[in-house]
């Protein structure tokens, strides 16, 4: 070994042993933060938001954002465990891109509780059975997820966070020769995501060889139990029930997203960057739509998403679901919402909370 290396490699030593002191001495604060608290509330999403943000302005490189921002949150994650196990409920079971999603907020050092479906993730915090569910909401291919929506129309719960997830595919089987392949399984969106990929690169399967699952992990599951099958997946799936990668990143839109909610109890601070989420409905009447946004322009209140959704009250009714740029605590905000609040035949504030 050259002296240059053992050099470079002690300095590395030595600088490992003040990352170690240092991580150490951060846990003992937040410890010590933790006795403070008197609500007993430990996530803290504009808080955590705040920091990742400062830490991605203050990056010198060259490690990427990306990967800083997943460094933090990690030791956020380890520190916020020291104060309090934590317990974030999604629709499972592991492997799926809900999972997924939830370790990108909360990082591994939560308790996860996988649900069978939706509902069981909006129940199961309602019950404080666990503390968060997240939720997918929409994507950026297949548009919206309605069953979530109707949901958020109906729950005590308020949104606490978002999390745009990028959403990668992945062929997966006991083996790599394609040709061998009879059937695929996977979740319909995710068929659905792969269609071009499929017919350039499967030509000879058939659409009936095509098979509905009910999650991609289960996808992956039934695939792990049938040599002449794959499964589209995630590529966590791969790893948890033990298949080969076929093929990398099949999804027919390379930008493909899916957005989740983090949905909870608590009302959530401004972070300096938030969203207001709100459902709003308005008689059936001439021009209705323009008087419940007018408000929103008088005030300079940008709008980031409008969708309508069938009230389930009767023929023809629609609620409208909007997000907007700020808190609802923001001035301009406020003003507008008060303005809208006496516009409109229905109006909900979902939540105000941190912008991914």
């Amino acid at each position: 070994m050259s002296e240059q290396l053992k050099q470079l490699r002690d300095q590395i030593d030595a600088i490992d042993d003040q990352l170690l002191q240092l991580v150490s001495r951060r846990a003992g604060l937040a410890q010590q933060v933790g006795k403070i608290k008197k609500s007993g509330v430990i996530y803290r999403p504009e808080r955590e938001a705040q920091i990742l943000a400062r830490m991605r302005e203050h990056n010198p490189g060259p490690i990427s954002n990306e990967h800083i921002q997943q460094l933090f949150t990690e030791i956020m994650s380890l520190c916020r465990a020291l104060e309090k196990p934590m317990s974030v409920a999604f629709l499972g079971p592991n492997g799926t891109f809900s999972e997924e999603a939830a370790l990108k907020r909360f990082g591994n050092a939560i308790s996860e509780v996988p649900c069978d479906s939706i509902d069981d993730v909006f129940r199961t915090v309602e019950s404080d059975t666990a503390h968060y569910g997240v939720v997918p909401v929409e994507n950026s291919s297949e548009g919206a997820v309605g069953r979530t929506m109707d949901l958020l129309l109906q729950t005590p719960l308020t949104i606490c966070g978002e999390i745009q997830l990028p959403v990668h595919q992945f062929l997966m089987a006991q083996q790599t020769d394609l040709t061998h392949i009879s059937r695929i399984y996977s979740h319909p969106q995710s068929l659905a995501q792969c269609h071009h990929w499929l017919s350039a690169n499967l030509p000879h399967l058939p659409s009936s060889a095509l098979i509905h699952a009910a999650s991609n992990a289960e996808a992956a599951r039934q695939a792990a139990a049938d040599k002449q099958a794959a499964a589209i997946a995630g590529q966590r799936a791969a790893e948890l029930f033990g298949l080969t990668i076929c093929a990398e990143n099949i999804e027919d839109d390379p930008k493909n997203t899916t957005r989740f909610l983090v949905i909870g109890k608590q009302l959530i601070d401004a972070s300096g960057k938030d969203k207001t989420s709100l459902i709003v409905s308005t008689n059936n009447r001439s021009g209705a739509i323009y008087a419940l946004l007018e408000p929103l322009a008088q005030h300079g209140v940008s709008m980031s998403r409008l969708e309508s959704r069938p009230s389930r009250t009767g023929l023809w009714q629609y609620v409208f679901f909007i997000d907007l740029e700020g808190h609802q605590r923001d001035n301009n905000v406020a003003a507008a919402l008060a303005e809208l609040r006496e516009k409109a035949a229905f109006l909900k504030i979902l939540g105000s909370y941190p912008a991914s």
